[in-house]
């Protein structure tokens, strides 16, 4: 018996529900991932990998970008792709949007821990000679603003082969610059630290030492931008192909062909996140088009979609409920509630996890504070997605 097909419409004002459906997993995964109970009581699978390797916890914020890059396919072709005035300044007003949030919410997160620690609101407020430059909301803008301008400017033909050379380029620079090590001899390191300086880098634990590496600094968010463009050759496939079966086959050829490419990779060119390395740009990619494409399976052929709604509910609004849940991790971590016996503050997040912790083991504990924190910022997506509100940047 023939499969009966849904072919969502996309470009132009219309939709793709299994597209929705991914980012809304990311978007859910990047809340759960981030606000666990205890850092120090935490399941395997929701960990980040220490240097090298991959864990589910470090394919949440690779497949948004994925995803941002097919959607910024679809969005542009409204435009035809071309570079006029009132494109560039559409795509350069997005990107310092992002941006000045990305910093708006260090800000307010320094504010909100400096006034827990007891700091005078005067000294709690100004902290711009240690505000971190960089970060996630920074990295999509940056990925946003070069990987738009290229699709606009450089024949799409050739996109294949510039996304290569910046993955070869990258490998090369990392190996010939010791960017595979966790030193300070790391070329990313030594880069950002130049640019940035030490005090406005994020400072990352590996080995038992730890280190000024950002992980999202400056010069491993070149490889990024390749994973935009991947994103965005994938938007332009499903553009091109109407049929949903042949979606799934290109998707799931693609993907398979990109997996098995970063695993041989891996012997010389290490998978790792936190150097965003060529091999991890390759493997997350390719595993984002396998899941867009079980996802084109069951929702799009087989029309089984009552199962994702409150995924798609995330996927509508992503960039807000990101903020919004990061926004709330940040109150709830610095609310104070009361105090121990201990004389130690109590906090929302402190209050919620030691319920837990009365009745099940620590790492239980803290797997259902991140459950419970994702099912609290379920309630405005769901709002948004009951009223049809869509907010957009």
């Amino acid at each position: 018996m023939k499969q009966k097909q849904h072919t969502p419409p996309i470009g132009g004002g219309g939709r793709l529900l299994s597209l929705d459906v991914l980012r809304g997993i990311t978007v859910a995964g990047m809340l759960l991932v981030n606000n666990p109970g205890s850092w120090g009581s935490l399941y395997a699978p929701l960990a980040h990998a220490e240097w090298t390797g991959l864990t589910p916890t470090d394919l949440v914020f690779p497949f948004f970008v994925f995803v941002m890059g097919v959607s910024m396919c679809f969005s542009l072709s409204r435009l035809d792709y071309k570079p006029s005035r009132q494109t560039i300044l559409k795509i350069v007003k997005r990107a310092v949007i992002l941006f000045l949030i990305g910093w708006a919410v260090g800000w307010f997160s320094h504010l909100m821990y400096g006034l827990k620690a007891g700091k005078p609101f005067a000294e709690a407020v100004n902290h711009i000679d240690t505000m971190r430059i960089l970060g996630v909301f920074q990295r999509l803008a940056l990925c946003y603003l070069f990987g738009s301008l290229i699709v606009i400017t450089v024949k799409h033909k050739w996109l294949p082969w510039l996304t290569a050379a910046i993955l070869v380029g990258y490998a090369l620079l990392l190996g010939l610059g010791q960017g595979y090590d966790f030193s300070l001899e790391n070329i990313i390191a030594r880069v950002d630290g130049a640019v940035l300086g030490e005090q406005h880098m994020y400072h990352e634990s590996a080995f038992g030492q730890k280190i000024a590496f950002d992980p999202e600094g400056i010069l491993s968010t070149i490889p990024c931008i390749a994973h935009v463009l991947i994103g965005f050759m994938t938007g332009k496939m499903l553009l091109r192909v109407k049929d949903n079966n042949e979606r799934l086959r290109q998707l799931l050829l693609w993907g398979f062909v990109m997996m098995l490419t970063a695993w041989l990779l891996s012997y010389g060119i290490p998978v790792g996140k936190k150097m965003w390395s060529s091999t991890f740009v390759l493997a997350t990619a390719g595993l984002a088009m396998s899941v867009l494409g079980l996802l084109t399976w069951i929702i799009d052929i087989n029309g089984r979609d009552r199962w994702c709604r409150p995924l798609q509910a995330f996927g509508m609004n992503p960039l807000a409920i990101y903020t919004l849940g990061t926004v709330l991790a940040i109150l709830f971590n610095t609310i104070i509630l009361g105090h121990n016996a201990d004389g130690d503050p109590i906090t929302i997040h402190n209050a919620i996890h030691h319920f837990y912790l009365g009745w099940l083991p620590k790492k239980a504990a803290s797997a259902l504070f991140a459950i419970t924190f994702v099912a609290i910022n379920y309630l405005p997506a769901w709002l948004l997605q009951r009223k049809k509100i869509y907010i957009k940047i």
